[in-house]
């Protein structure tokens, strides 16, 4: 037949003419799927995700994060990606991608929460285990696709076995000789692997620990897996809702209640972060680190992708011992930048300065003098 109008983008997306995108890929110098791709994730953006659109006419974000945003959300209606595009356009030209694509997780859950719950069922029956063919070495790789709480506690129960065996050397020698001295985490991660698949031998393992001191075996026998989940007052009333969990992403309150089923729950009251916590010495207490994880979730070294508490808490302001004249109150939620290692290396070594202008604003030069300013809606020229 001749030529026919298709619809290539999502609700609300004019209908194009088909056999005009064999022209458009020799223009390209691509492959016709390939342009037809780009040509929906266009078409989405103009005309269903204006405010982003807009993003990217000023060149303030990357190209291929935006058509990302676009093909993420393509099966939303026309009212429904509205509220996804408000959201992405507060956070695309200065957020990391990562942190980006979580929104539109986040936002898509959000907007039809029941529609999101018969994707949940479905992909449920995709769940699965697949063993690669044997290399020649003898070794194999061994993929799972399982519940995100069963996969919390496969890698938790499989970090402490591992972390018994590179304890206790006569533990290792009695079941593993022929491992060597220098033997790493993520080789002794494998072993213990092994030790869940032959559950006689765990069971030996266990008995050894009953020999311990009780409440020492105890605790050594637990293994342990810390979630973050953030819930807001509405959901916990309704029932309805999406929690974010710091390691996992959003989830609905459904996946909250089977992710932890069977687990221990710490409930922590809620911090009132109006007020600040500040001590008078040089490291930063625990409570510090909490309050500081929940007001900067995220590196706040400039155009930074980590989102991870598992950082450095730098101050802003050099740290002056009060002994030599530092004044009070030097460490705090107040004056703190949470570092990853790599970038609080490069701020104390590398020639960068810092001034920390609001509790979770920062203005950085680097050491050619580019001028960068980071806050919760990303990195920005200051």
């Amino acid at each position: 037949g001749g030529d026919q109008l298709i619809d290539l983008g999502g609700d609300g997306t004019p209908y194009v003419q088909d056999l005009c995108l064999g022209e458009l890929a020799i223009a390209r110098h691509t492959h016709l799927l390939s342009t037809r791709a780009v040509m929906a994730d266009a078409l989405d953006l103009r005309h269903r995700l204006p405010q982003t659109w807009a993003i990217v006419q000023t060149l303030a974000c990357e190209a291929w994060v935006a058509c990302r945003v676009a093909s993420m959300t393509r099966k939303l209606s026309f009212d429904q990606v509205a509220l996804v595009d408000e959201a992405v356009a507060r956070a695309i030209g200065g957020c990391a991608p990562g942190r980006v694509f979580r929104i539109v997780e986040a936002k898509i859950i959000e907007t039809d929460t029941a529609a999101h719950t018969a994707r949940i069922e479905e992909q449920r029956r995709t769940r699965t285990v697949v063993l690669s063919p044997t290399d020649d070495t003898g070794l194999r790789m061994l993929f799972a696709r399982l519940e995100a709480g069963d996969a919390a506690w496969v890698d938790a129960t499989v970090d402490r076995v591992a972390d018994l065996l590179h304890d206790d050397a006569d533990l290792r020698q009695a079941h593993h000789p022929d491992l060597p001295e220098d033997v790493t985490k993520a080789e002794l991660r494998a072993i213990a692997l092994g030790w869940l698949a032959r559950p006689h031998d765990l069971a030996a393992l266990l008995q050894f620990l009953d020999q311990q001191d009780d409440e020492q075996a105890s605790k050594t026998r637990k293994p342990s897996a810390v979630l973050h989940v953030h819930l807001h007052q509405a959901a916990l009333d309704t029932g309805v809702g999406v929690a974010r969990v710091e390691e996992l992403g959003p989830l609905v309150l459904d996946q909250v209640r089977l992710l932890l089923a069977h687990a221990n729950v710490t409930l922590r009251p809620v911090l009132d972060l109006s007020e600040t916590i500040a001590v008078d010495r040089h490291e930063h207490p625990t409570i510090v680190r909490e309050r500081t994880a929940i007001l900067i979730p995220a590196d706040a070294f400039p155009h930074s992708t980590s989102v991870t508490r598992r950082v450095d808490l730098d101050h802003p302001t050099p740290y002056l011992d009060p002994d030599t004249g530092g004044p009070p109150g030097q460490t705090g939620d107040h004056a703190a930048a949470p570092l990853t290692r790599r970038h609080h290396r490069a701020k104390t070594h590398a020639g960068y300065t810092v001034e920390q202008t609001g509790r979770t604003t920062f203005e950085w030069t680097s050491p050619h003098g580019l001028k960068r300013r980071v806050d919760p809606t990303g990195t920005h020229p200051s």
